[in-house]
């Protein structure tokens, strides 16, 4: 029980999990051939951005700037409940609770030659914001991303807390 109230602990739980998350969601686009909407590539950037801050805060930690490292894990909290609200939208606007954003598609695009121009168009598939392309236990890859991100940010927000508590240690 003392381990989850270890800033370095729960900063570095955060640190694989996030790690684990990406990871996964790179496996299902290059293994899984599962092509990622444009929504869906931004609900990465928060991974993008807070998991780099995370080893920062950790580096901070190891130092003796807890409160140093309680702002950037307060930071880094705030963007994986930014990264969960965006899950929240796309998964909500998956099951037509409301609408998606009109202008989301993604997929891949690249002719090979001019005169191959119409067939390689063909071949795109476009991927829309609005249709979940696989599920388990009910959730789609936005509805799961909003979990895992959800669970970053309580995780940072823990860290921060316990990092900030022992400032003067």
């Amino acid at each position: 029980m003392r381990l989850l109230t270890c800033p370095k602990v729960l900063a570095a739980l955060v640190l694989a999990t996030g790690l684990a998350t990406i990871g996964t969601a790179w496996g299902f686009q290059i293994i899984g051939g599962y092509i990622p909407c444009a929504l869906c590539l931004e609900q990465r950037v928060p991974y993008y951005t807070a998991l780099p801050l995370t080893v920062f805060a950790l580096l901070l930690m190891w130092r003796g700037r807890p409160v140093l490292a309680a702002s950037l894990m307060l930071l880094v909290a705030l963007i994986f409940a930014y990264g969960s609200g965006l899950g929240i939208y796309q998964a909500g606007a998956e099951w037509g609770f409301w609408l998606g954003p009109n202008d989301c598609g993604g997929g891949s695009f690249a002719p090979t030659s001019a005169s191959g121009l119409l067939g390689d168009l063909k071949k795109v598939r476009i991927v829309s914001c609005t249709e979940a392309s696989w599920r388990m236990f009910g959730l789609s890859f936005a509805g799961w991303n909003a979990v895992a991100s959800g669970g970053l940010a309580v995780l940072a927000l823990l860290s921060a807390f316990f990092s900030y508590q022992r400032r003067g240690v």
